[in-house]
C-alpha cells in the first residue's frame, strides 16, 4: 500500500515515545477506541521495535509506523518488526532507498523548498513538513505548494500541531494528516492514564470528522 493512502485514513498521527514495551498494547487500544488507529511509534527509545511487534500482535485493528528512522539498521528493524509505514525527520537519501529496498512505504522529513524537491526526485510525494510549527507553519506550507502543489506534493505537518491548531493545518487541501505529540503526553503515558489518553484521542478524531465531513 502506497504511504499517502495510510496516511490519508488517519487524519491524525499520535507520535509515540515509548519507554518501556508493556506500555505499547494498552496505549494503542487506547489510541484505537479514540479513533486514532494509525499510529507512529518512533524509534528514540530501545523499546520501539519491540513495542511495534508486541502492537501488531495484540492490537490488530491499529496501523502501526516506525517513526524518527535515521539508519539503515533502524530501517531494517522496523521492517522486521512488522512497521506498516516508516518516517523519518529529515530527508537522506540512503534511508529512503533503504526503505525502497524493504518495500517499507516511507515518508521523508522536509522544512525548504530544496529538500522537497529532493523528495519529489526520489518518488517521494508525501512528505513530513518537520519541524511544523517551528519551519512557518500552514503559511510556509502554502508558500511551499505556491512552486509544488502541481508536482503533486502532500504534507503530513509535525511538530508544534495540537488540538489548538489543528484544524488551520487539515484545512488544506495538500496536508493529508498531521503527526501529533500532544494526544499521548507524557505524564499520563508515564502514569498509565489510558482513559485521558484516549480521550485526547476522541478529541482530535472529531475535529477530523468535523473538517473531512
Amino acid at each position: 500500500m502506497d504511504i499517502a493512502d495510510i496516511l490519508r485514513t488517519a487524519g491524525v498521527v499520535p507520535v509515540i515515545v515509548i519507554e518501556r514495551e508493556d506500555q505499547a498494547v494498552p496505549l494503542a487500544r487506547a489510541l484505537t477506541s479514540g479513533g486514532l488507529p494509525v499510529l507512529e511509534v518512533t524509534f528514540r527509545t530501545q523499546a520501539a521495535a519491540g513495542a511495534i511487534a508486541a502492537i501488531r500482535r495484540e492490537v490488530p485493528e491499529a496501523v502501526v509506523g516506525a517513526g524518527t528512522l535515521l539508519t539503515a539498521e533502524q530501517v531494517r528493524a522496523a521492517k522486521k518488526a512488522g512497521a506498516a509505514f516508516g518516517v523519518a525527520p529529515g530527508f537522506d537519501p540512503a534511508i529512503v532507498d533503504e526503505a525502497k529496498s524493504h518495500l517499507l512505504p516511507f515518508c521523508p522529513g522536509v522544512a525548504t523548498a530544496s529538500e522537497v524537491s529532493q523528495a519529489l526526485s526520489a518518488g517521494c510525494t508525501t512528505v513530513k513538513f518537520f519541524p511544523a510549527e517551528a519551519a512557518g507553519g500552514v503559511k510556509m506550507i502554502k508558500n511551499l505548494l505556491g512552486a509544488f502543489r502541481f508536482a503533486g506534493v502532500r504534507f503530513m505537518p509535525t511538530g508544534g500541531v495540537s488540538a489548538a491548531n489543528l484544524a488551520d493545518y487539515l484545512s488544506v487541501p495538500e496536508v493529508i494528516c498531521c503527526g501529533g505529540t500532544w494526544v499521548v503526553p507524557k505524564d499520563a503515558l508515564a502514569a498509565g492514564d489510558y482513559a485521558a489518553i484516549e480521550k485526547l484521542a476522541s478529541e482530535a478524531a472529531a475535529i477530523v470528522r468535523r473538517l473531512r465531513a
